[in-house]
């Protein structure tokens, strides 16, 4: 169970909440795959998803979580609402709050922003990514795709390559996953690695091969040009020859292990095609997960709710 209103990062979450969040959308995805998309457990209650940043994956999935949940959802972008004649994110959410929302579903491109909106409005806030910070329901879907294909998280070792620095995925992955026990790899170019990243519980490795050697899980983070300053790295040509993955590098982890990437890929860059299209790839079942997971959390915070 979840012992707060708001989902706002991995970091402020118990180990035990994680796993409640993990074992419900395992349920969730059970129920997804038998084909029940008419649940009501959300009957009655109204979403909004509110994104300063252009998404599809995360948006879609929210969406769609609501439907299937039985709640209305309503869809706001930024650059056609009332935030282009110069109302501020408080009057944005209090106006939500009037008309009787429950959920208010966020992006955003300054970190913090959820975190200011959910003292502002009695409406259960959640984190759909803040800037550098996090992407909580991202690193939860991507823990819940590697729960199901290795039965836990505890002693898991996952590799994580790519533009960390810019990452929030990379960040939650780090909370999450450190706080169920398992170990955390990473490997970037010192212009993508942000200071005192190890403090948090991150392995900073010297190489592509020794992130991935006898890895369970390797994913790749997607290079955001859009966050990026000129000169982290030479060329997306250069950066592919000597920090993306490839099958000889893939080569090196365990046997069974998993490719994965939050999404969208950059072909030929962070992964090769040939290893996005691999049978080791589970970046389309990440997305199932994704609408899973979204559903638990609203179906978990609704339930805390409930008892309040």
């Amino acid at each position: 169970m979840l012992h707060r209103k708001d989902l706002l990062g991995l970091y402020d979450l118990t180990a035990e909440e994680i796993q409640s969040i993990l074992t419900t959308a395992a349920q969730m995805k059970d129920k997804l795959r038998s084909g029940e998309k008419n649940l009501s457990f959300l009957k009655g209650k109204t979403a909004t998803t509110l994104f300063y940043e252009n998404s599809t994956r995360t948006r879609v999935s929210f969406e769609l979580a609501v439907k299937y949940l039985g709640a209305t959802c309503i869809n706001i972008a930024a650059g056609t609402s009332s935030v282009k004649k110069g109302e501020t994110l408080v009057d944005t959410g209090e106006t939500l709050d009037a008309m009787k929302n429950d959920f208010i579903i966020m992006r955003h491109p300054m970190a913090g922003a959820p975190h200011f909106l959910s003292k502002h409005v009695t409406a259960s806030v959640i984190n759909g990514g803040d800037g550098r910070n996090e992407h909580p329901t991202q690193a939860l879907l991507d823990m819940c795709t590697m729960a199901e294909k290795f039965g836990k998280i505890e002693g898991l070792k996952v590799a994580i390559l790519g533009d960390i620095s810019n990452s929030r995925v990379a960040k939650s992955n780090l909370f999450g996953l450190r706080k169920l026990g398992a170990e955390v790899r990473m490997y970037a170019p010192q212009t993508l690695i942000p200071k005192g990243i190890e403090k948090l519980g991150a392995k900073l490795c010297k190489s592509r091969e020794e992130a991935v050697e006898g890895a369970d899980v390797v994913m790749g983070l997607r290079i955001q040009l859009e966050r990026q300053q000129a000169g982290s790295f030479p060329s997306l040509d250069e950066y592919a020859h000597f920090y993306g993955v490839n099958r000889k590098i893939f080569s090196l982890a365990k046997p069974n292990a998993l490719i994965m990437h939050p999404g969208p890929v950059n072909r030929g860059v962070e992964l090769t095609g040939s290893l996005i299209d691999d049978q080791s790839s589970v970046i389309l079942d990440q997305v199932l997960s994704g609408v899973a997971v979204r559903m638990a959390i609203l179906y978990l915070i609704t339930q805390y709710r409930n008892r309040v």
